[in-house]
C-alpha cells in the first residue's frame, strides 16, 4: 500500500496517477467485496475496539476528492462494522458566522479526536487551500502561508498522540461525469444533485492544480496523504481498508488489564 502514499516534499504529477489503476488486487468487484466484509471489515472492527478500549491513542483519517469522489460511499463500505460509541464523521460545510469570527482552523481543531476515538473528516481543513483558492475568495499571500500553518498544526496533533492519515479519492473527470449523470438520472440518488455541482465541474482544472500543491506540500511523515485510485469503488475501499489496518497495528495496542479482583469475582 505505501505505493500510494505522497513522499514528502515530492514533485509528483497527479496527473501521472491511474485512478482506473486496480493492480493491487486481481480478484475483481465480486472477490474484493467477499474479501472487505469477511476479512477486512471484521480485522477493522477488532483494532477500533482495542483503540478504545486502551484509550491513550487516537485517530484523525482525512478524506478530500472532487464532487462524487466516494467519500460518503468509502465512510459506509470501510467502517460499517466498526462500534459507533468509538468513531464521529466530522463534515465542514460552508463556515458560519461564528466561525467566520475565528481563526480558519478553530472549528476543525474542535473537532479532532479524544483518546480511544477514531474521528473522520468528511472535507476538512484543507478546503480553506482549495476553495478559497479556486474561487480567489483570499489573496494569494493569504491561503499559500496555510500550507505551513496546516502543516504545524498537523504536527502538533501527532505529538499529543493523534495518528494522522489522509486519503485523495483519485477519480477522473469521465468518471465524475458518469456519477453526476447517474445522480441526475436516479430518483433514490437526485436528492444529492446540485447544479452548483456543474459550476463546480468547470473549475476541474483549476481543482487539480490545487490538489497537487496540496499533496506535495501537505504530506509530512506525521500526517501522509495516499492518493487512492478511486474510479473503481471496489479498489478504492479495498485499498483503504488495508491502509488502515497497517496503519492502525503499527500502534502496537494492547488491552488494558481487568481490575483487580476481577477473576476471583463472584456473579450470582
Amino acid at each position: 500500500m505505501d505505493r500510494y502514499r505522497i513522499t514528502a516534499g515530492s514533485k509528483f504529477q497527479l496527473a501521472g496517477i491511474d485512478p482506473d489503476e486496480t493492480s493491487l488486487f486481481d480478484g475483481g468487484k465480486k472477490e474484493a467485496r467477499k474479501v472487505l466484509e469477511e476479512e477486512l471489515n471484521p480485522r477493522l472492527e477488532e483494532l477500533q475496539d482495542l483503540l478504545y478500549a486502551e484509550g491513550k491513542r487516537r485517530v484523525l483519517i482525512v478524506l478530500q476528492g472532487m464532487d462524487t469522489s466516494g467519500k460518503d460511499g468509502t465512510i459506509r463500505s470501510v467502517f460499517n462494522a466498526v462500534d459507533p460509541l468509538g468513531i464521529r464523521v466530522a463534515s465542514f460545510k460552508v463556515p458560519s458566522a461564528e466561525e467566520l469570527a475565528h481563526d480558519y482552523l478553530w472549528r476543525v481543531h474542535r473537532q479532532v479526536p479524544g483518546n480511544g476515538e477514531i474521528v473522520i473528516f468528511n472535507r476538512s481543513h484543507y478546503e480553506d487551500v482549495l476553495v478559497v483558492r479556486v474561487h480567489k475568495l483570499v489573496p494569494k499571500n493569504v491561503w499559500s502561508k496555510r500550507f505551513d500553518q496546516i502543516n504545524d498544526f498537523e504536527r502538533m496533533l501527532a505529538a499529543s498522540g493523534t495518528t494522522i492519515v489522509k486519503f485523495f479519492l483519485h477519480i477522473s473527470s469521465d468518471e465524475q461525469k458518469a456519477r453526476l449523470e447517474e445522480r441526475r438520472d436516479t430518483p433514490e440518488k437526485r436528492w444529492k444533485f446540485s447544479l452548483g455541482d456543474l459550476d463546480e465541474r468547470k473549475l476541474w482544472d483549476d481543482y487539480q492544480s490545487a490538489y497537487q500543491d496540496v499533496l506535495r506540500r501537505t504530506s509530512t511523515e506525521w500526517a501522509p496523504w495516499y492518493v487512492v485510485p478511486a474510479n473503481a469503488k471496489w479498489y478504492r475501499n479495498i485499498v483503504i481498508a488495508n491502509i488502515l489496518i497497517k496503519t492502525l497495528e503499527s500502534l502496537d495496542m494492547k488491552y488494558p488489564p481487568a481490575p483487580k479482583g476481577t477473576e476471583t469475582a463472584v456473579i450470582e
